[in-house]
């Protein structure tokens, strides 16, 4: 399972170095560092975590474009696909 956060998190690495935006930049930024503490962390995120850095990401997708605008969507498809197999509490 971390395989595909960290997979998501190489997309928004590479998604960050070509952003143009500062903010979308920064976003991308952080929620490359959240997935790479979940990826370290012995406990997976839940579900609202999850959200929340989807939706980050979803808003990041809406102003971006090229490159930066794949890598997210490639991003978010391997976040989303990943928190299907999360248990909801």
């Amino acid at each position: 399972m971390t395989e595909q956060l960290q997979q998501a998190r190489d997309d928004l690495e590479e998604a960050a170095k070509s952003a143009d935006d500062d903010d979308i930049r920064e976003d991308i930024r952080e929620t490359s560092e959240a997935f790479s503490d979940y990826v370290m962390s012995d406990s997976a995120p839940d579900h609202a975590l999850l959200d929340e850095r989807l939706n980050t990401l979803r808003l990041a997708r809406e102003e971006a474009d090229g490159n930066t605008k794949a890598k997210l969507e490639s991003a978010i498809e391997t976040t989303e696909d990943y928190r299907e197999t999360l248990e909801q509490h």
